[in-house]
């Protein structure tokens, strides 16, 4: 699994508060950027092939209950509060279940702020930590997928209402949300993604929570003077933000592992990675503006390279969980059985503490290979104990698994040992060496350089 690189001020200040933290660093630096995408959103674009793109980040944690989403979204709101102003106190909201609300809701704001010192303001955070119950909610509105698409394009939205029409153009709208892997799953559907809707959604798999000695420790301060700077430089007028020379071979790179990865994997996955090399760039911008920077460099891209790659990572580990058959697993032999409890009682084990457990008679056990019985009286009058060992002699040669059977004439039996000749595994000349089956065809050539990368 590949380890994102945590670039920046933003990452810096994750760095800084990650030791008195008890959730994965990751959801930190990716709820802290979804934040940093919107504050800025309203006046940085990025180029994307002459055109001007929105620098918007969307992306959703997954985890399951109690493994440290709400604790990352406290942590990044530590991170950024002071450097953004009023600006996450009043541009966040949540539960938007509809289309038709969406438009309104950022409509009223645009309305509200249109004759203000700073100007219209369309900018919106939206905040879904129980995204599950307004994706329940969603299915009824079959234009809600629809507003989702143009919203993070920047398109005009449009809503028709009895007072009139509402329109908001240019939106900069973000939305993080928290979702377990399951529900994933199961509500996001695989013809949405399709459709553009939720692989716009970059999903991250949390880790392990840490625990700490002292939970009664607050966290740091940060310095925020970096991206209080940043966050001033950002809007104070449009910026528009391009790939410098030194980062053009690199984005080739990118756009080349984003075609050849989404035309290996199973279509069920690769509609949720077909905007890869977009995120990437949305990424690297969001990046170059906390530096104060209108020039993605290479090392830029590469560090967000490393982060939109684990969310490809992810999405095909959430989705491969979804859509794969569950394996069932085998059940161990009366021989497995009981060489285990043997040796959880360190190599000795009595009939007690072996027979109970392994669903056997003595009789059979004794018949098993490889175990020793031997019957032990404690004292002149003590109860005879069956008392069961692991037989080294015949455990030294273990009996083999699944081997093909060789041909007649080829292995002399002897009473001691089995003697393999060496010609059971050569080629024999009469014969031709059979042809490997293709399993996925590699449109890109027989070898994928991307493939070992997921």
């Amino acid at each position: 699994m590949s380890v994102p690189v945590l670039y920046g001020p933003i990452g810096r200040a994750v760095r800084r508060i990650t030791p008195f933290l008890e959730t994965d660093p990751l959801g930190v630096y990716v709820a802290a950027l979804s934040m940093w995408s919107a504050a800025i959103g309203g006046t940085v674009k990025v180029s994307s092939r002459g055109n001007a793109r929105p620098v918007l980040i969307w992306s959703a944690l997954c985890a399951g209950t109690g493994r440290g989403k709400g604790t990352a979204l406290r942590a990044a709101l530590h991170v950024l509060d002071r450097s953004l102003g009023r600006f996450l106190a009043t541009r966040t909201t949540s539960g938007i279940t509809s289309g038709a609300a969406l438009v309104n809701m950022l409509w009223e704001q645009q309305e509200a702020t249109v004759e203000t010192e700073q100007g219209r303001d369309v900018r919106a955070l939206v905040l879904e930590e129980e995204w599950t119950e307004t994706l329940k909610r969603v299915k009824r509105d079959p234009s809600f997928t629809t507003k989702l698409r143009a919203a993070w394009d920047g398109a005009t939205l449009r809503n028709t209402t009895k007072e009139g029409p509402q329109v908001v153009k240019d939106p900069a709208m973000v939305l993080h949300s928290h979702i377990t892997p399951s529900d994933w799953a199961k509500y996001v559907a695989e013809s949405d993604a399709a459709g553009g809707s939720y692989n716009r959604i970059l999903p991250f798999l949390l880790g392990a929570v840490p625990m700490l000695d002292d939970d009664r420790v607050s966290l740091p301060d940060v310095d925020s003077w970096e991206l209080s700077d940043a966050y001033a430089w950002a809007t104070a007028r449009p910026r528009m933000i391009a790939l410098g020379e030194d980062a053009r071979p690199l984005w080739h790179i990118i756009r080349r592992y984003a075609r050849i990865l989404g035309e290996t994997l199973p279509e069920g996955q690769a509609v949720f990675i077909e905007r890869t090399a977009e995120q990437t760039l949305r990424v690297a911008a969001c990046l170059a503006a906390s530096e104060c920077s209108e020039t993605i460099t290479e090392e830029t891209l590469s560090a967000a390279f490393t982060l939109v790659r684990r969310s490809v990572q992810d999405a095909v580990r959430i989705t491969r969980g979804a859509t794969a058959p569950k394996v069932r697993r085998q059940p161990l032999s009366l021989a497995d059985k009981v060489r285990a409890r043997i040796e959880l009682h360190g190599g000795r084990a009595t009939s007690t503490q072996v027979l109970p457990f392994v669903g056997a008679t003595a009789a059979e056990v004794r018949d098993l290979p490889g175990i020793a019985v031997t019957v032990e009286r404690s004292g002149k009058t003590g109860r005879p104990a069956t008392v069961f060992t692991l037989d080294e002699t015949a455990s030294r040669q273990p009996e083999p698994k699944a081997k093909p059977e060789p041909e007649q004439g080829t292995v002399a039996e002897t009473q001691s040992t089995n003697i393999v000749q060496m010609a059971t595994y050569r080629a024999t000349p009469a014969q031709a060496p059979e042809p490997q089956p293709v399993t996925e065809p590699e449109p890109f050539g027989r070898l994928n350089p991307f493939r070992a990368l997921l």
